[in-house]
């Protein structure tokens, strides 16, 4: 298949990214003509969520499922024939290759950056979880838009940057994250890992500091403010962030009980927490 001339593929990849409207602004891509995007979960917050198309068009949007711990969200707007981007094979990606990024920084909508593959693979202090980190320049809005190589098949979904490298999360990622299915694991909180001091003797804890509480949310409604320390659940106390993206998968209606600190390190508190109400409308997790 011949490689169409670059002003081309960057016009198609303008076309399979949208600006997303959550509260701030951030990007997303197109992944199905039937109108599922692909975005971050920390860009797809709130209850009020809204997607404009390359087009001008404004559309309404509903969260279908998000999955925190991979920082992806999968949005679903009602139209048909979208213009879907293509998506490439992630395993195939090697450094050196061309890389290009749209997206949407500072309130400049498709905007294009370029640079090349630094590297691929896992990356210390960034979890369990694969990374494709390119050499080229993202700004805030970028997150949740697409990156993709010289045949505009993307190849990854931008979320961050580390190190003046853009990291983002691979196309093979998120196909696995479509393919498991919905899910309504939303807390509604921004919480960091700590270490909090135990009895006498008994060295340090692991806790969960909550930093933001998302209004009407799950954790909302349980009056757990910012300040307090997530400890786990009655069962079993958290030893990671991922412990408490556990507790949360699953779907529909149910109850959770959840042992805190609230300003008293001696004094452990319980609040039982309602999951599953709003699939379609909230936040997550982000530490």
């Amino acid at each position: 298949m011949a490689i169409l001339g670059f002003g081309e593929v960057a016009e198609q990849l303008r076309r399979s990214t949208v600006l997303i409207h959550a509260g701030g602004s951030g990007s997303g891509v197109i992944w199905s003509t039937e109108g599922i995007i692909v975005t971050n979960a920390h860009v797809a917050r709130g209850s009020r969520l809204g997607v404009q198309l390359w087009d001008g068009r404004e559309l309404k949007a509903r969260i279908i499922s998000r999955n925190p711990r991979r920082d992806i969200a999968l949005l679903r707007v009602n139209a048909t024939d979208l213009p879907a981007a293509a998506v490439g094979d992630s395993s195939q990606v090697r450094p050196g290759e061309l890389a290009i990024a749209i997206g949407n920084p500072l309130g400049f909508v498709g905007a294009l950056a370029t640079g090349t593959i630094h590297t691929t693979g896992h990356l210390r202090g960034l979890g369990p979880y694969p990374w494709i980190q390119a050499n080229l320049r993202l700004a805030p809005g970028n997150s949740g838009g697409p990156l993709a190589n010289a045949r505009g098949r993307i190849i990854g979904i931008n979320t961050m940057v580390a190190g003046r490298l853009a990291l983002a999360i691979p196309s093979n990622a998120v196909q696995d994250i479509l393919s498991s299915g919905p899910s309504d694991s939303w807390l509604g909180v921004t919480v960091h890992p700590v270490r909090i001091p135990r009895a006498v003797g008994e060295g340090m804890a692991f806790g969960l500091v909550v930093l933001e509480i998302e209004p009407a949310s799950p954790a909302a409604n349980a009056s757990l403010l910012p300040g307090d320390i997530l400890l786990g659940t009655e069962e079993k106390p958290f030893a990671s962030i991922d412990d408490l993206s556990r507790v949360l998968r699953g779907n529909g209606p149910r109850l959770e009980r959840l042992e805190f600190l609230r300003g008293d390190y001696l004094r452990v508190r319980r609040v039982s927490v309602q999951l599953g109400n709003k699939i379609l409308s909230g936040s997550g997790i982000a530490a």
